[in-house]
């Protein structure tokens, strides 16, 4: 007797989850943040739009020592080029540009962006004058702009990186390292379950690590 299958008319495949993301490229912590995303986006249905804020734009009319003021002017370079390759190449470009800089960023610690720009475009076959977008004020109404988009949903006295599930804003999670497999999931349902509850605004500790990276090859 040869057994028929027959499909299940109320089955229903899972709900695609719209999540946005906010990201400073020169930031340790967002890029741990954003690798933790994108282990919960390997094993949920996620629908990441990533996008580009900046620190700079964050701290301008804060009172904050010279010095760092001239490093977050300069650190400009990386969010003007994601902002530039975003208006030239759309959306879809975002994510892989933001995994390269990263790379040489965080993981390698390049520190000279006039380096890492070029061999970054290079590695992802981008147009090289995409590079004079990132020393021009050029992309910087753009840049603001999703700067503003973001921070306007969470607060001006937040950070980096801002992420958006479902509509649901808030800034962080400030994690190191990034976790793995079910530790990841365990992390992400509790995270947005706080986030949703419209009395829920802060819960913080001290950190007791910088920024553990992952191992590269």
């Amino acid at each position: 007797m040869t057994e028929t299958t027959v499909d299940n008319p109320t089955a229903t495949s899972p709900t695609t989850t719209p999540v946005e993301f906010w990201f400073d490229p020169n930031c340790p912590w967002a890029w741990m943040t954003s690798r933790w995303v994108g282990e919960v986006e390997a094993q949920r249905p996620l629908d990441v739009t990533w996008k580009v804020m900046s620190l700079f734009v964050l701290n301008e009319d804060q009172d904050v020592p010279p010095e760092y003021q001239e490093r977050l002017a300069a650190g400009q370079v990386y969010p003007r080029l994601v902002t530039a390759a975003k208006l030239r190449l759309g959306d879809g470009i975002v994510k892989p540009l933001y995994d390269a800089l990263g790379e040489h960023i965080h993981h390698r610690q390049e520190k000279n962006p006039e380096e890492v720009v070029p061999a970054v475009l290079a590695e992802l076959g981008l147009d090289a004058d995409l590079a004079e977008y990132a020393w021009s004020d050029e992309v910087d109404a753009a840049t603001r702009a999703s700067h503003r988009d973001g921070i306007e949903r969470v607060g001006q006295d937040v950070g980096t990186p801002v992420i958006a599930v479902e509509g649901t804003a808030f800034f962080g999670p400030v994690i190191s390292p990034a976790p793995k497999g079910q530790q990841a999931l365990d992390l992400w349902d509790g995270v947005v379950a706080a986030a949703r509850y419209p009395g829920f605004f802060e819960l913080k500790r001290s950190r007791t690590v910088g920024p553990i990276f992952d191992t590269v090859d």
